[in-house]
């Protein structure tokens, strides 16, 4: 049965959520962000399957935990979207969720080595980052997440973290707003790239936990800063078109 329409509100700004995530080269053809229905329990908003850049209001669509469409659609959806569901049904306090394939977080994915915070913007990697392991539970695969059965499994990688690495794919964030979810996946690429600038220098002086955590806290009251000015590099973009 069709869900209430989400808030126009909403809709913008998972549009918005998208393109900046491309403006950002986080995602470029592939990769997808998502949130929460601000009404419908046991739903969540994420488009259809459009290149992130490329994403429309009309594009977006409510489904269930099950990755099942409950607003109308005639469009297919992504094939990685229990990624979502599964994350949403085991974790009450994500709001949002991103995953990409960002280019220097994979050394890290497929070397089972943590992300941790070099630096006060990725904070909310002071738990350092977890790592799933594919094959641990769906044997050899094309390595997607492509059933509910290797969504729960990837949920339960992740854990408590905010961020989970997946060996041969990419990473996936979490966070309670998507104006959060968005900042983390922007930093967890630029903690990656900094990581791995710093360790031919010699050992990493990571913060640590309290600092991240202070650290962390702080960031979150500045994200409408970084958020707006991430609006306005957009232009005036037409979120129907």
């Amino acid at each position: 049965m069709p869900v209430a329409q989400p808030s126009p509100e909403l809709i913008n700004k998972l549009v918005y959520a998208n393109r900046i995530l491309y403006d950002h080269g986080v995602v470029d053809g592939l990769g997808h962000a998502s949130v929460r229905h601000d009404t419908a329990a046991s739903t969540y908003l994420l488009s259809c399957n459009r290149a992130p850049g490329m994403v429309r209001r009309q594009d977006i669509v409510c489904y269930d935990y099950d990755g099942n469409a409950v607003s109308d659609t005639t469009e297919r959806p992504y094939l990685e979207r229990f990624i979502h569901g599964e994350i949403y049904r085991a974790r009450p306090d994500v709001v949002a969720i991103v995953h990409s394939h960002s280019p220097s977080v994979l050394p890290f994915a497929v070397t089972q080595n943590a992300l941790k915070p070099v630096f006060h913007m990725s904070g909310f990697l002071g738990e350092g980052s977890a790592h799933f392991e594919i094959r641990e539970a769906g044997g050899n695969t094309d390595m997607l997440i492509g059933s509910s059965y290797l969504g729960e499994a990837l949920a339960k990688s992740l854990g408590r973290h905010s961020c989970v690495l997946m060996r041969g794919h990419g990473s996936t964030v979490v966070a309670t707003t998507l104006e959060q979810a968005v900042y983390r996946a922007i930093y967890t690429e630029v903690n990656a790239k900094l990581q791995l600038a710093a360790q031919p220098l010699g050992e990493i002086t990571f913060l640590n936990k309290e600092e991240a955590q202070l650290s962390s806290d702080m960031n979150d009251g500045q994200i409408p800063r970084s958020w707006n000015l991430w609006i306005k590099r957009l232009g005036n973009i037409d979120l129907d078109a």
